[in-house]
């Protein structure tokens, strides 16, 4: 029976996909892409040349359909982003939603996720925490911070590095200063970095300097 895959690709790192993602990717008979450039590369470094086409927050309502369609009818698909696994801040839910609703199998390949090995690493309680992704960046951002300075769990969460230091000002705003933090960028690149420490001595930290690459947050939780 034919299947939607979804298929993690390296969050910086191109040795970072498995044996069986690059198999998945050679015998599908189309891959979505988030960005056909971005996946044109990693595309080339394995010799996949599998035919690709955008798939992405513009045209996804569009295009659901006929990918269902098409698996549906004996085609493989499989869905990849432009770093990491599809529908975790990427596109791909949608269309997960719609197979899932018509009947369609779904099968998702384990691999990269750019929240795992910065909370591991972070050096905060891992053993529950909760996933935020990216915060409101205007209407509702207020109400979100004001709901997670009681969350009790270490919290996750994605940021533009335009935004990174406004961001942990609204967290010493809204959790405390002293609060435990972690900040992650550039995953498995050349220049990867982990900076730990209070909510106060983060902001300080990345004032000083230009800051570039996706970045992930780990904050700890209120402390009873």
């Amino acid at each position: 029976m034919a299947k939607l895959y979804l298929v993690p690709t390296p969050i910086g790192n191109l040795e970072d996909i498995t044996l069986r993602a690059i198999r998945v990717l050679k015998e599908v008979n189309l891959i979505l892409a988030e960005d056909t450039r971005t996946s044109s590369v990693l595309m080339h470094r394995y010799e996949i040349k599998t035919p690709i086409i955008p798939y992405h927050q513009h045209n996804e309502h569009h295009l659901t359909p006929q990918m269902v369609e098409r698996i549906a009818g004996g085609e493989n698909i499989a869905i990849v982003t432009d770093a990491g696994t599809p529908g975790i801040s990427d596109p791909g839910f949608l269309l997960v939603r719609a197979c899932v609703t018509a009947g369609v199998e779904v099968e998702c390949l384990p691999g990269a996720t750019a929240f795992v090995p910065a909370l591991v690493n972070s050096g905060i309680p891992c053993n529950t925490f909760c996933f935020e992704g990216f915060l409101p960046q205007k209407k509702g951002r207020k109400t979100k911070l004001d709901e997670l300075k009681n969350e009790t769990r270490t919290i996750v969460l994605y940021e533009s590095p335009f935004r990174l230091v406004k961001t942990l000002e609204q967290f010493c705003e809204t959790f405390g200063p002293g609060r435990r933090a972690s900040v992650s960028r550039e995953l498995s690149k050349l220049h990867e970095e982990t900076a730990r420490g209070t909510l106060a001595e983060l902001v300080e930290h990345f004032k000083s300097k230009t800051v570039k690459g996706e970045i992930v947050i780990i904050v700890s939780g209120r402390e009873d």
